[in-house]
């Protein structure tokens, strides 16, 4: 496979390699097309709509978590919308109704506060209940959709199964960039409390947190698994991955722009931990960099740090072979999910701009920001 030139990327920049996406799409396919499943895209995750046209190709639709995710879906994908809200607002739910096909519900006052409406519609939308199997994996508290007093999902003391009427589907989402052995484990608490509905439903949506396309992920476990829950309940399987879709097929490109020193040498670059990769203080977790190490594994330590007046915009400790110097490229991988659906404008810091690569176009440059982007947002 040809490298990228990251010399003909801007600075910064998110590249999402396109043969890299290829990949994860077929991966995906091939579980829909084994056992029927319908896989959806999570706008959360990745929501680079110039890649849809691509996406299109492989997957079933889309899934919203937002009246602007349900519209972009809509208008730039082309084929199923799903949503789930928290809480659906008056004021937007005639809208979001244009756009979608399913729409889950988080509380059953929900349901039964905009069911009606639902119902009258000329076109069929199909109605999804979110449950919460009060059983998770997930080590992150501000990650996990089951932690205590949870507000997602329906717990099973608050299920009331006298109101189903209308209902076509239980939603639960339990996982977090988690394999299928986890999954497995979620639904015998799930089939525990819930199965006994399922046989009056139409689908059941195993949310998202499936990192499908992780190397190490046992994809025929998720196919015994699928076909296991379709036999016995005579209903649909939806998986809505985010992550899995653009797993390690993006990067960040970034320049160093200084080298300073208080007690160790300290490394500023035109990318910032808080504007452009959150994840790494939210989660938190340490991004790779092509060509370094872990602090002290190779010759030369520095701890990067991003552009913003923020003291704790730091993105980690990292080693190289040679020494470091300004204009020097920082690449950093698995850039593509919960990245640019991320990014924000503190202190005034531009957004990296976001390209393609293909062998035949090389970087392709989609979209650059500037200071409209920063004023338009405020007042």
């Amino acid at each position: 496979m040809k490298q990228i030139d990251w010399k003909t990327a801007p600075s910064p920049s998110f590249v999402v390699d396109e043969r890299l996406l290829t990949r994860n799409l077929e991966i995906l396919k091939s579980v829909q097309d084994r056992t029927g499943c319908d896989i959806l895209l999570a706008l959360k995750g990745f929501s680079m709509w110039s890649t849809f046209p691509m996406a299109r190709n492989y997957l079933k639709g889309i899934t919203s978590s937002s009246l602007f995710e349900a519209r972009l879906g809509f208008e730039e994908f082309g084929k199923e919308v799903h949503a789930y809200a928290p809480a659906y607002a008056e004021h937007e739910i005639d809208e979001y109704l244009q756009y979608v096909d399913h729409i889950v519900f988080n509380s059953f006052d929900q349901l039964n506060k905009y069911k009606e409406k639902v119902q009258s519609l000329t076109k069929h939308v199909s109605i999804g209940l979110r449950v919460n199997p009060g059983y998770s994996e997930v080590e992150t508290p501000l990650y996990d959709p089951c932690y205590m007093n949870s507000r997602l999902g329906i717990p099973v003391e608050s299920f009331r199964p006298d109101e189903l009427d209308g209902v076509e589907g239980i939603h639960f989402h339990a996982m977090c960039e988690q394999g299928s052995d986890v999954l497995e484990r979620i639904l015998v608490h799930f089939e525990e409390k819930y199965g006994q509905y399922l046989h009056q439903m139409k689908w059941v949506n195993f949310g998202g947190g499936h990192h499908i396309t992780r190397e190490d992920y046992d994809i025929e476990k998720l196919v015994s698994i699928i076909t296991y829950m379709k036999e016995k309940y005579d209903l649909q399987v939806i998986l809505e991955p985010g992550e899995a879709i653009a797993l390690n097929t993006g990067y960040l490109v970034t320049t160093v722009l200084d080298i300073v020193n208080n007690g160790m040498d300290l490394v500023i670059i035109d990318s910032s931990a808080t504007c452009h990769m959150p994840d790494t203080l939210e989660m938190p977790y340490r991004p790779m960099i092509i060509g370094s190490g872990m602090p002290n594994e190779k010759k030369y330590t520095y701890r990067l740090g991003g552009m913003t007046c923020l003291a704790g915009d730091i993105i980690g400790d990292y080693s190289f072979d040679e020494p470091l110097k300004p204009g020097d490229n920082l690449v950093f991988t698995d850039m593509a999910h919960y990245t640019m659906v991320k990014t924000h404008m503190f202190n005034g810091v531009n957004l990296p701009s976001i390209c393609t690569y293909n062998e035949q176009d090389g970087v392709k440059v989609i979209r650059t920001f500037g200071y409209e982007d920063y004023r338009n947002r405020l007042s």
